[in-house]
C-alpha cells in the first residue's frame, strides 16, 4: 500500500487502517509508511509511527526491538523519534 503513496492524506489513511487494529503492524509495513513519509516530505507524520507503536505494543521490550530492527531504516532517512527529538 504505501509503495504507492503520494499524498499526506494516503498516507495517514493507511496509518490509521494499520493502526485500527489490534495487532502491532510488522516491521516491514512500519519502513513501508517510514520511506512513504519522507518520500511526500512529511517528517512529522515518520516520527508519528514510533510515537503510534510505543503505545500499540504489550511491552517496553517490544518497542525497543522495533527501534533495533528500523535503525538502519531511520538512520538512512534520517528520522528520529520524539523522545530523540528531545519531546
Amino acid at each position: 500500500f504505501f509503495e504507492n503513496v503520494d499524498e499526506q492524506f494516503e498516507l495517514q489513511r493507511g496509518l490509521n487502517n494499520c493502526f485500527a487494529y489490534d495487532l502491532v503492524p510488522d516491521v516491514a509495513i512500519c519502513e513501508a509508511a517510514l520511506r512513504a513519509a519522507r518520500r511526500i516530505d512529511d517528517y512529522a507524520t515518520a516520527v508519528r509511527v514510533f510515537e503510534a507503536l510505543k503505545i500499540k505494543v504489550d511491552k517496553p521490550s517490544q518497542y525497543e526491538d522495533y527501534l533495533q530492527a528500523l535503525k538502519p531504516v531511520m538512520d538512512e532517512l534520517g528520522v528520529q523519534t520524539k523522545e530523540e527529538l528531545g519531546f
